[in-house]
């Protein structure tokens, strides 16, 4: 029977290491994580978990410096964040080459759900920990985007102190300023109970593109309360601001080919400096309570509380006025308001034993979710814009009557239950997971509707751990995803989407090496897919599907002393199934390129006079991707680098990050041959810790 690992775990200054078995919640150990508590809600062992399962710790944040969530999965496997390129809105993600930002986005566990512009959006700097869960998840999640989820973990109170400031800004003039206090409570009666933490972040300045700002004011306060040695309680809140610019949309030809007048500037902004901006109202507070009974019996129960409401004002391109020559981009006007509340609370039951020579770990839980969302949305025609010589107007959107108004509720119960069983050096996973959502949709320039749907997902998991550190595995998953919106034909309220995956993989973990490597081989379908009804092109229908089937590989090491790395390389094909449109099957969605990979490594130096002193440098490639339904226009991919240097003397920490250091001009991806996405240029950051 293969035992679970016990972790060396040393601070980042180099100091005493002691023996700890890690934190599923915690920090990790350089860039190796050894324990995950998203794909069971258990604590269990990377190499015991028969999924594929990559963990970005808080080294790899702080090496890596990354201005949001989506920069922060550069380097991981089966992930393609920044979909829309630079864009300081929100963070895009897909995952397995489905969108994964609407319903794969969870925060300790709970769905952060987005729909229509309501989205929320997480500060890298109150993050232990990102988990990303490839493939359906359903079983025990619910629904989830079907390619996987993305659980940021938060930092909590810690038992040893922390002190810590830091500050920084880029070449394009952001500059922010960042705390990080807690502790252990100094109060009499408390000693050894009560512990705290407050995390803090205000950011200002420009980006790239001339006239769009990225800031924000970020607090996230929490408290730990740990009355007897059975008992916990952790409170976690955050608070956050954000005022952002918005996105261009660009023309195939001028970023992807030459126009006649050459390529459009990656600086040049092609809304209104009078009119256009995002603000973003992001509000939360939750809490963990965890009591351990007799015979290791565990009830668990997480909640939350969240209300965000986002403003979006946006004059963007929609392609060539006239001729490409003319350079006369033709303008849309658009306004929403998304005002969404979500709560949610998750009960938990563990309950081990033992049944002769096989082991049991049942997990039996009840979650209840609801999620609410005042949408807005408005539309008109806007000035046209001169690309080669811009003269901004500076005049009010142009806005007709709303063609979204609604309020739309989504209740959703259910439950769950899980058992994990062990006998000699097999691992067996059985999840089964049952959802009842009701929506409604309280229309205020139409005809409301509502809808009642339930659904069972589950998986079955098998996975192998020999002597020799090789575990390989197979998997079978089940997924289920409400929607929420409107089928232009029905009339009536959009189907749940539904998929369902094979997996094989390979996990390897050498006896005595601080790291692993992992492969996998998936057949993911996705099933009531959202498409553009071909009759009428501002309508949905729900009659799609699409396959993706690949392959991951990923290899995380903490190589010697000081000594990190990570490498990843993702390929698959991803086709149209089943469209109302024929001509679109076995086509290639947009947006989507088909293989990446990446490698990352960082030294820092042990002792001699450069003690202190590091350095690191990564390299990431992206493949075609298209820019049309039909996949007559292609993207090009592209490989940009990353450089990393730091110093570590008596509590201070001086880096320099630049990333795209050969400073590409890439377009990320376009959606159309109208709407094309300039990636990050280079970007130099200096910046200044201080820890005490």
């Amino acid at each position: 029977m293969t035992l679970d690992t016990l972790e060396v775990v040393g601070d980042r200054r180099g100091g005493t290491a002691i023996a700890a078995a890690e934190d599923p919640r915690g920090p990790v150990a350089g860039y190796v994580a050894t324990r995950s508590v998203s794909s069971t809600k258990t604590d269990t062992a990377i190499i015991r978990t028969p999924q594929a399962i990559s963990v970005v710790g808080r080294q790899q944040i702080d090496d890596q410096k990354p201005a949001s969530l989506a920069e922060a999965t550069r380097y991981a496997p089966g992930v393609r964040g920044e979909t829309f390129g630079a864009d300081p809105r929100n963070d895009w993600f897909l995952i397995r080459g489905f969108t994964a930002q609407e319903s794969g986005y969870f925060l300790d566990g709970l769905q952060l759900f987005t729909s229509a512009f309501a989205t929320w959006k997480l500060e890298p700097f109150g993050l232990e920990r990102l988990e990303i869960l490839r493939g359906p998840n359903s079983g025990l999640y619910g629904g989830a985007s079907p390619g996987g989820i993305i659980n940021a973990v938060s930092k909590r109170p810690p038992i040893v102190p922390i002190r810590y400031v830091e500050t920084g800004v880029d070449n394009y003039g952001n500059a922010y300023a960042g705390f990080d206090i807690g502790g252990p409570v100094d109060a009499p009666g408390t000693e050894g109970k009560l512990f705290y933490r407050l995390v803090g972040l205000g950011r200002a300045g420009g980006t790239q593109v001339d006239y769009v700002n990225n800031d924000r004011f970020f607090f996230a306060p929490s408290i730990t309360w740990k009355p007897d040695a059975d008992t916990s309680l952790t409170v976690l809140a955050q608070v956050q601001r954000d005022r952002a610019g918005t996105q261009n949309f660009l023309p195939y030809e001028g970023t992807v080919t030459p126009a006649p007048f050459g390529f459009i500037k990656t600086s040049r902004f092609t809304g209104d400096p009078a009119t256009d901006r995002l603000t973003r109202s992001q509000d939360m507070i939750g809490y963990e309570f965890e009591h351990r009974f007799d015979n290791d019996i565990k009830f668990r129960q997480n909640a939350r509380h969240g209300t965000v409401t986002v403003n979006l004002f946006n004059r963007y391109g929609g392609g060539y006025a006239t001729t490409p020559a003319a350079g006369d981009l033709s303008r849309f006007d658009f306004f929403t308001r998304g005002a969404a509340v979500q709560s949610d609370i998750d009960n938990q039951l563990v309950i081990p034993f033992r049944t002769g020579d096989f082991g049991h770990t049942v997990l039996a839980g009840f979650e209840y979710r609801r999620y609410q969302i005042d949408d807005y949305q408005s539309f008109g025609f806007g000035p046209s814009l001169n690309l080669i010589r811009p003269i901004y107007p500076n005049t009010p959107l142009n806005l007709g009557a709303p063609y979204q108004n609604a309020l739309i509720t989504q209740n959703q119960f259910a439950a769950y239950l899980q058992d994990e069983i062990t006998f000699g050096n097999f691992s067996l996973v059985l999840s089964g997971r049952h959802d009842w959502v009701a929506t409604d949709n309280d229309n205020r320039i139409g005809a409301s509707t509502s809808r009642d749907t339930s659904a069972f997902s589950g998986r079955v998991a098998l996975i192998y751990n020999d002597e020799s550190g090789l575990a390989p595995y197979v998997s079978y998953a089940q997924g289920f995803n409400p929607t929420v919106g409107l089928n232009g034909v029905t009339g009536q309220l959009l189907l749940p989407e539904r998929s369902e995956q094979t997996e094989v993989g390979l996990k390897y973990k050498p006896p005595g090496f601080d790291g692993y490597f992992a492969a996998a081989l998936f057949d993911l379908t996705r099933s009531n897919v959202v498409t553009t009804n071909p009759l009428n092109i501002q309508q949905v229908v729900q009659t799609g599907a699409v396959n993706s089937r690949g392959a991951e590989i990923e290899m995380v090491a903490n190589l010697a002393p000081g000594l990190r790395a990570i490498a990843s390389y993702t390929a698959y094909d991803l086709s149209v199934t089943r469209d109302l449109n024929s001509a679109l099957l076995g086509r290639t969605p947009t947006n989507t390129p088909e293989q990446y990979g990446s490698l990352f490594m960082d030294y820092t130096f042990q002792s001699g006079v450069l003690r202190g002193f590091g350095f690191g440098g990564g390299v990431r490639g992206v493949g075609r991707s298209f820019a049309d339904q039909a996949n007559e226009f292609r993207v090009p991919g592209y490989v940009v680098g990353d450089l990393v240097a730091h110093y570590d003397w008596e509590g201070w920490r001086f880096a320099l990050n630049v990333s795209n250091v050969s400073d590409e001009r890439i377009v990320n991806s376009c959606s159309t041959v109208t709407a094309c996405y300039y990636g990050e240029r280079r970007r130099v950051l200096g910046s200044i810790g201080y820890r005490w």
